[in-house]
């Protein structure tokens, strides 16, 4: 026994790509409504450029948008944080954000490897990981390759210090 149900679902109610029911739902467009997109920075060099390459190798079936193209309704209430973190969006409603969001997008992926890798980041250990991590790429994007001094977040909106 391999710790499944009768359904494919885990003991612990997940599905195969890690994903809980809800989780599941909350990615799928209600009826009548449009899928989620992710929101990210188009003026950023850098998080063009990594959301080209996940494109290029992933493939995932949501679109990524950068957000200053999607209408100002949607983003509007969100703008501090769209100045520091990708979001997963759902009209003017916050799906998920940082690295919640790029996992959600990546779990979209055809490929079944991508969809693991995405379900790995959602475990809780890797979880608190990712969003060091993501803290930290989002205070640096400007250093980092492809970043330019407009990938910058300013002051302001920048995500707390590891140590704050």
């Amino acid at each position: 026994m391999d710790g499944r149900d009768v359904s494919g679902r885990t003991v612990d109610g997940r599905d195969v790509d890690g994903r809980t029911v809800n989780e599941r739902r909350a990615t799928a467009p209600e009826p009548g409504s449009a899928p989620p997109v992710l929101a990210y920075d188009g003026d950023c060099g850098f998080c063009q450029s990594s959301v080209d390459r996940v494109r290029s190798v992933a493939a995932p079936t949501l679109e990524a948008v950068p957000w200053q193209f999607l209408p100002e309704e949607s983003t509007a209430p969100h703008r501090a944080r769209l100045d520091r973190e990708v979001l997963l969006l759902r009209g003017a409603t916050v799906l998920a954000g940082g690295p919640d969001a790029l996992a959600r997008w990546l779990g979209s992926s055809p490929s079944a490897g991508y969809r693991a890798v995405s379900a790995v980041l959602r475990l809780p250990g890797v979880r608190g990981c990712a969003r060091i991590v993501y803290r930290w790429v989002s205070r640096n994007r400007h250093r980092l390759p492809g970043g330019t001094p407009a990938c910058a977040a300013p002051p302001a909106a920048r995500l707390p210090a590891l140590d704050d």
